[in-house]
């Protein structure tokens, strides 16, 4: 009877097996597909998060390239019409570029002020403050009404004088894209 009980046993265990397999494997199956899918959602996660930072970065990038432009071109022409004035050659198409650019340059500054980082913001609010007062004090130097203290030699040691704040301040927006900061090239006059 010992033998008849060992193979009924057997055969019970061998039914059991066979009945329960395919339950087994379809949870371990599950769990490793739930895996899966959990790897690939935290995959594509991380791979949507970097791909937002890219595009923060993209869209810092554009606004600095637009902010410096902006800027770097209304300091020229103030400077051209500081010239101007100098030599007493002002004309309506001289205001005309010289507004133009300024509005330009509050265009660009408007438009950081929604994307830039704090770093960049304070040196672009310092060097609009600077160029705000040369702008000021050329017109009334335009108009025949000097500030005490604000020839045209000193407005124009100003405004170079902006150049090597350009520095600074490039390098703080190129620290802040990530890029070396050491790597920029000599400020523009």
């Amino acid at each position: 009877m010992n033998n008849a009980l060992l193979a009924l046993a057997g055969a019970i265990v061998a039914v059991t097996g066979t009945l329960l397999a395919p339950i087994l494997s379809q949870r371990v199956l599950a769990r490793v597909q739930t895996e899966q899918f959990e790897r690939q959602q935290r995959a594509a996660d991380a791979q949507w998060i970097r791909e937002q930072r890219v595009a923060e970065v993209e869209k810092r990038r554009a606004c600095y390239v637009t902010a410096n432009s902006g800027y770097r071109r209304h300091r020229i022409e103030l400077m051209k019409y500081l010239w101007l004035v100098h030599k007493t050659e002002v004309t309506a198409s001289a205001r005309a570029d010289l507004e133009e650019t300024r509005h330009s340059m509050h265009t660009a500054f408007a438009e950081a002020q929604m994307v830039a980082s704090d770093a960049v913001l304070r040196e672009l609010d310092a060097m609009t403050v600077t160029l705000a007062a040369a702008y000021s004090r050329t017109l009334l130097l335009a108009d025949g009404n000097p500030q005490p203290g604000w020839s045209f030699e000193e407005i124009q040691t100003e405004l170079l004088r902006l150049g090597d704040r350009w520095k600074n301040m490039r390098g703080i927006m190129r620290a802040d894209l990530g890029v070396d900061p050491g790597q920029a090239g000599p400020a523009d006059s």
